[in-house]
């Protein structure tokens, strides 16, 4: 018998393996397609080759400023696709390796649940003392008449060797608004979509404007409060019917879908007796365990913002638990990174979060535009802004729009975590010149004594 069977091997379930592992557990992976999941193969890694060449030739083009005569002659979309795949080839064969150097068994073939103790594979009963089921999401393919003929996913844009002349995107959170920004920075006409009234209706309220605004400025044409109705052929693409506050039609030459549902169809939860909420995901409590005693579920599969460092944090907080060591996982301080340019980063909680919590909230903003390195380098969009609570100065959420937000943001996690006042952020020193002097300046605004910033 294990002490630990993982069904799953993207970053959650590889994560609670070796941890498991590293606890002196008995240990085995089940894994049906690649090592390494979504986030290796068709998300995180190869989104970011592909972003990254965007932002190359953002700066190839902005070259003229620091004197550089520059230019960019075109694109091998090729050379992006063998690079994604050497890459998400090397972190596989890394991943293997360091498996086998935890001796954790990996098993070959679909799991799924016999009992709360018991995996099958393909026709083979696992025996486990614990289950962590790390299964993950894969794309979903809304039920519009016509749409799959339009239809690009994820996973195809990052195999193309053709960029669509045209895209409508559906949708407008996280990746939604990477893929917008990805095809329009190679030339596409790009439509951003959403029923909601602003993108990125997750995040803070300034943060959807400040990147709608550079959105917009680039081209790329915003549409609220509409849905997706109907796909019909045209002579050329297709035809899109949007309904809405206001309705109208629009040709393109692809839909990019981007919405994702969670990996649990087929695997047995009903005769583990793993309960699922309203809208699928596996439902668990503070310590990942689901309504079956002795199984877990971390990562896509149990909903949330579906981010592959939160289901490698609760790969690490589900096997702690499976042998015996209790945490609880701190869904408050996972951090999110959007890799448009300019980037995003955030963590807890939005000022409209906030006060519907019932805060008195007092606020900082600090704009990159008089940040000195923002301005040496030309990166002037963006700014940090800091949701504190008044009376306590408790640091209730970040919300960075610029360049670096994606690494400054994990110095914000940490405050959070230590559960750092805005007082003690302000009073903290950094660098000069960096960007993140201006999460200390945003602490300082938050109080009412910037030091770099007019008197309001």
């Amino acid at each position: 018998m294990y002490d630990v069977v993982v069904i799953g091997g993207g970053p959650g379930g590889y994560a609670a393996g070796i941890r498991a592992a590293q606890l002196g557990g008995q240990v085995a992976l089940v894994e049906s397609f690649e090592m390494g999941g979504v986030c290796v193969n068709r998300g995180c890694i190869p989104s970011k080759i592909w972003l990254r060449a965007v932002y190359l030739n953002e700066m190839i083009k902005n070259a003229g400023e620091f004197g550089i005569k520059a230019k960019v002659d075109g694109f091998d979309l090729s050379t992006i696709v063998e690079r994604k795949n050497g890459i998400a080839g090397d972190i596989r064969m890394g991943m293997g390796g360091l498996l086998a150097n935890n001796g954790i068994e990996v098993i070959e073939g679909r799991g799924a649940l016999k009992s709360p103790h018991e995996v099958d594979v393909e026709g083979k009963t696992l025996e486990a003392k614990k289950i962590i089921i790390a299964t993950g999401s894969s794309v979903a393919m809304p039920e519009i008449e016509g749409l799959d003929k339009a239809a690009m996913t994820t996973d195809q844009v990052f195999e193309m060797k053709k960029v669509p002349g045209s895209v409508l995107v559906d949708g407008a959170e996280a990746m939604a608004v990477e893929m917008a920004a990805l095809f329009n920075a190679f030339g596409s006409k790009v439509y951003l979509v959403t029923g909601s009234a602003r993108i990125l209706s997750k995040e803070d309220g300034d943060t959807s404007q400040r990147v709608a605004q550079v959105l917009r400025e680039k081209g790329v044409e915003i549409l609220t409060r509409a849905e997706l109705q109907s796909v019909k052929k045209a002579k050329k693409g297709f035809e899109i019917s949007l309904a809405g506050s206001k309705d109208q039609n629009i040709a393109v030459d692809k839909v990019l879908v981007s919405s994702r549902k969670p990996n649990t169809k087929d695997l047995g939860l009903d005769q583990a007796g793993v309960k699922l909420d309203d809208g699928g995901f596996i439902e668990v409590n503070e310590n990942l365990q689901t309504s079956a005693e002795g199984i877990y579920a971390i990562g896509d599969v149990i909903g949330g913002w579906m981010l592959s460092h939160a289901a490698t944090a609760m790969g690490i907080t589900a096997s702690e638990n499976a042998m015996g060591t209790p945490a609880v996982f701190p869904f408050n301080l996972v951090p999110r990174g959007i890799f448009t340019i300019p980037e995003v980063g955030a963590v807890g909680l939005s000022e409209e979060e906030a006060e519907d919590k019932g805060h008195e909230v007092e606020t900082g903003d600090f704009p990159l535009s008089i940040n000195g390195l923002a301005m040496s380098y030309g990166e002037l969009d963006g700014a940090v802004k800091i949701v504190s609570d008044a009376e306590y100065g408790d640091i209730l959420g970040v919300h960075i729009v610029g360049g670096r937000a994606t690494e400054m943001i994990w110095g914000a996690v940490l405050a959070m975590q230590l559960e750092c006042t805005a007082e003690e952020l302000a009073r903290s020193i950094p660098v000069h010149p960096t960007y993140s002097e201006s999460i200390a300046m945003a602490a300082q605004d938050a109080l009412g004594w910037a030091l770099y910033l007019p008197k309001s």
